[in-house]
């Protein structure tokens, strides 16, 4: 059965949503949207809200303002995506999956849905999303990870607009063959596509599935056709995690404690446990992906924000020189100080570490400086889902992101008294 046909059955007959999924979806909606406050007046997300100010609609932008629904839906999930603080999902295949929640929020605005509407639709996105990265690895075929991103917006949005079975694979259909995104956005030095890349992703699916809602139709066949996306780009994809849909996968997800790409989370973590007056060496220890994305050849001399949160010589210095990693910490890109540290540091692979990802994040660092030998070892981070954050933790998140001060106005999504309304 053609893979878009199966995630089209699950997304019109999905069964029972699990209410602890739901009410994981309001704690995912809250984190998401303190994200994408505290990055309002970063340069990518001001030029495309002046951008967007000519295009009339009815869907809401974020920090306020209304645009069509596929223009909101890449404003939303830039401001989202752009400071790499939202959730993360680690599999054969890494995902943010809460970048779709930009785009759900556009047409549940435009469309006039229900809380409970939206948090289902964010449930069944996280489902198909995540699922798809247990399926291959795109990275290791220089492609990137918004096109399963992309996948599970689109599902979500079909959901939440109410698509049958033949609307919502044409609308997939629409959104994958022609939206086939590649690696280079997170290749070197990075740039603001790095957040970009989502946001196109999730625009795409929302005016995809606006089409087929009017009837429009997409290829036949988007992954398994002759021309499809299991022949030409992931010939080892396995489905198998699709046929298992039961729509609890957004309890597998992990939201992000400091303001830094995943791999980097434990290291932070770590790092904050050691106090030294003076650093000699330091090392880090860590997994392929860890070293891999995060200690090639750029990132030991990050000139931008884009890069330096993917930096692990950079975060571990600041934060070994600060004793914690916030917003503020980028301000340090360029200083001396953090400069001496980063050339005094190592980031080495252990294969111990490497064969446990991604049930384990491990990472160690050691410390040499004149008071003598300091190390410490992370394994899983707080808000890993192994390790994951409380009701507290996400909402003094939200308030250090946003200076909301007192009670936060919350969306009541399930029947335990949990309200969230946020604005």
């Amino acid at each position: 059965m053609e893979l878009a046909d199966i995630i089209a059955e699950y997304v019109t007959s999905p069964g029972e949503i699990p209410e602890r999924s739901l009410r994981e979806a309001s704690r995912r909606f809250l984190d998401s949207l303190g994200v994408a406050r505290a990055a309002l007046t970063s340069p990518p997300v001001s030029a495309t809200k002046r951008t967007l100010f000519a295009i009339h609609g009815e869907a809401s932008l974020i920090g306020g303002g209304r645009s069509s629904p596929d223009g909101a839906a890449f404003h939303n999930t830039l401001a989202i995506r752009y400071l790499d603080f939202n959730d993360t999902y680690l599999s054969k295949e890494p995902l943010h999956p809460s970048d779709m929640i930009g785009g759900l929020l556009a047409l549940a605005t435009a469309f006039n849905k229900s809380g409970r509407e939206l948090a289902e639709a964010i449930v069944i996105g996280y489902e198909v999303g995540v699922s798809l990265c247990d399926t291959t690895s795109l990275r290791a075929k220089g492609f990137d990870h918004v096109n399963f991103l992309q996948v599970g917006a689109a599902a979500g949005m079909a959901r939440l607009l109410g698509l049958d079975r033949k609307a919502t694979s044409n609308a997939i259909s629409m959104t994958v063959v022609p939206h086939v995104a590649l690696r280079q956005s997170r290749v070197g030095e990075l740039s603001m596509w790095k957040a970009g890349a989502a946001a196109e992703a999730v625009r795409n699916a929302a005016f995809a599935v606006m089409l087929a809602r009017q009837g429009f139709t997409g290829p036949k066949e988007p992954f398994s056709g002759k021309m499809g996306f299991m022949n030409l780009i992931a010939k080892d994809m396995d489905p198998t995690p699709l046929t298992k849909l039961n729509g609890k996968r957004i309890l597998d997800t992990y939201i992000k404690y400091y303001p830094v790409e995943y791999h980097a989370q434990a290291a932070v973590e770590a790092a904050k446990r050691i106090r030294v007056k003076d650093v000699r060496k330091v090392t880090i220890e860590t997994y392929e992906a860890g070293k891999s994305i995060l200690a090639d050849k750029e990132k030991w001399r990050p000139t931008n924000r884009e890069t330096a949160d993917h930096s692990l010589p950079y975060i571990v210095a600041v934060t070994l020189l600060k004793g914690d990693f916030w917003l503020e910490s980028y301000d340090l890109i360029g200083d001396s100080k953090v400069i001496e540290v980063m050339d005094k540091t190592e980031v080495v692979e252990r294969e111990d570490y490497t064969k446990v990802y991604a049930r384990e994040l491990p990472t160690r660092i050691v410390v040499e400086s004149s008071e003598g030998r300091m190390e410490a070892e992370v394994r899983i981070p707080r808000g890993h889902s192994a390790n994951p954050m409380s009701d507290e933790e996400v909402l003094e998140k939200y308030k250090r992101l946003t200076g909301s001060e007192g009670k936060v106005n919350l969306m009541e999504l399930s029947p335990d008294g949990l309200r969230w309304e946020v604005s």
